[in-house]
């Protein structure tokens, strides 16, 4: 008997119109498939809580947005999740080790093994990769639907180009265990998972089962000093360099003076004063055999 599969493609997302005829044909030898799709994401929690009683676990096709939007609904019913990486970054499906071609994904959802992962939890949403504030959502403010199915992941680099010149550094409070740190900072990123914004790495030893978030801060005072930092951010070798502040924990605080907005996923969810917690082994996955 097959198992019965809620699929949820975000038509919208990078490859989600042109790939949904292969994808259904995929998972069709496999699956018994219940389709939905709306072009509203916060509906997809919903739709998650709708079908728990009638599916053995649901399958979303889309970028990593769109697997934000459905976290909360996917918590609440603890269905395993199958990732069809359909967006333009996928870091959370590069994090899990799913391959961006279709046939290979549904493979992997067919026949891979369930495996439960952390998620980090920041003022009542959840996240997977990095939560962030300062000029990383000054990039996610820029990127738009048209620049990312133009460039791909090339959209990141194009968007960040157009902004930092524009950045300012900003004070903030970070508390930490019994710590309060006072910091003149450009961003903040607190990572769960591994890989975030196209294939940056939160930190060179973090994986999104390691029970811990990473946390860094870029403290620097003129927007071109950046440059020089970024082949050590796409590394995750950031710790190692003056000028950035790095730190690890399950539990962190932080407090500005004014209302700073925060991105969870690349959507900005939130803002400051903002309390990040790590929720260890909070969600089922679907990822390839060991």
């Amino acid at each position: 008997m097959s198992r019965r599969a809620l699929l949820l493609v975000n038509r919208f997302s990078r490859r989600g119109q042109e790939s949904f005829s292969e994808v259904v044909k995929q998972l069709q030898q496999n699956f018994h498939l219940i389709e939905e799709s709306t072009a509203q994401p916060r509906q997809i929690p919903h739709l998650i809580r709708q079908y728990r009683h009638q599916v053995d676990l649901v399958i979303i096709g889309g970028g990593d947005g769109t697997l934000n939007a459905a976290i909360e609904g996917l918590v609440d019913t603890q269905l395993p999740l199958g990732i069809l990486p359909l967006g333009t970054a996928n870091d959370l499906a590069r994090t899990l080790g799913i391959a961006n071609s279709i046939p290979e994904a549904c493979r992997i959802i067919a026949n891979g093994q369930v495996k439960r992962i952390d998620l980090g939890w920041v003022n009542g949403k959840h996240f997977f990769n990095v939560a962030s504030l300062g000029l990383s959502v000054q990039i996610t403010q820029r990127l738009s639907g048209d620049l990312k199915r133009r460039w791909g992941v090339l959209a990141y680099a194009i968007a960040a180009i157009q902004v930092i010149y524009r950045t300012r550094p900003f004070k903030a409070e970070i508390c930490y265990l019994d710590r309060s740190i006072q910091v003149r900072t450009v961003q903040i990123a607190v990572g769960n998972g591994r890989y975030y914004g196209g294939g940056m790495v939160v930190d060179d030893d973090a994986t999104i089962e390691d029970r811990k978030l990473d946390l860094y801060s870029l403290e620097i005072r003129h927007w071109w000093q950046i440059f020089p930092l970024i082949p050590a951010i796409i590394r995750g070798k950031q710790g190692n360099l003056p000028g950035v502040l790095t730190l690890e924990g399950q539990e962190i605080e932080i407090h500005t003076r004014r209302p700073y907005p925060i991105n969870t996923d690349g959507e900005i969810t939130t803002y400051t004063p903002a309390k990040f917690l790590l929720i260890p082994e909070a969600l089922p996955v679907i990822v390839p055999q060991a």
